[in-house]
């Protein structure tokens, strides 16, 4: 949503998130993600530790929440219907990278290359592992008209998340490679039921 369109105090939040999560990713990379504290990011965000906890439950949420993901599941659900749940979130998938900024690609780079560089980071990531397979599945299941529970949706929440996990190690290791095509190719892959060829 454009600017414009927010009222004042909608804005002012936004900042502050924005800046929350700049500044964390900043100390972050500087000093150890263990080493930073809640106190050291507030106060470089100009707000008081109070204030934090209304954006943010923990500092694994910091690189845990994603503002992309609610542009990536309007764009999946925006899809044609007679796509296929991995074929429409490959496209809304697309779409969202097509279009983000340069500064919100930056934050992802960030946030990647804190999962590299930091062991503390990878084990966060990796305890909300069940969590992120339930909102997957919840976003998936309508499409392929079955419960969020079910066990076939819930198996390819975990693959989604499995084969995305995979190209955030992947670039992580290698700066050069651009997150977006990797995702795309891991995403093609399990599409095309993850073949290993010969």
């Amino acid at each position: 949503m454009p600017d414009a369109a927010l009222g004042l105090r909608e804005r002012k939040k936004l900042k502050t998130r924005a800046a929350l999560q700049t500044e964390a990713m900043r100390l972050f990379l500087k000093k150890g993600f263990a080493q930073t504290t809640i106190d050291e990011i507030a106060g470089a965000a100009e707000v008081s530790p109070s204030t934090f906890f209304n954006y943010f439950s923990s500092k694994e949420d910091l690189i845990l929440q994603d503002d992309l993901d609610p542009l990536i599941i309007a764009a999946f659900n925006a899809q044609p219907p007679e796509l296929g749940p991995i074929a429409a979130l490959r496209a809304a998938m697309n779409s969202t990278f097509s279009a983000i900024t340069l500064e919100e690609m930056a934050m992802v780079q960030q946030r990647t290359a804190l999962v590299q560089r930091d062991p503390d980071v990878r084990a966060a990531m990796l305890s909300q592992f069940a969590g992120m397979v339930e909102q997957v599945a919840e976003v998936l299941a309508p499409r392929a008209g079955r419960a969020a529970t079910d066990f076939a949706v819930r198996n390819l929440a975990g693959a989604v998340i499995g084969v995305l996990m995979s190209s955030v190690l992947a670039v992580a290791s290698d700066p050069e490679a651009d997150l977006s095509t990797l995702a795309d190719a891991a995403m093609a892959h399990l599409e095309a039921g993850l073949p290993l060829g010969n």
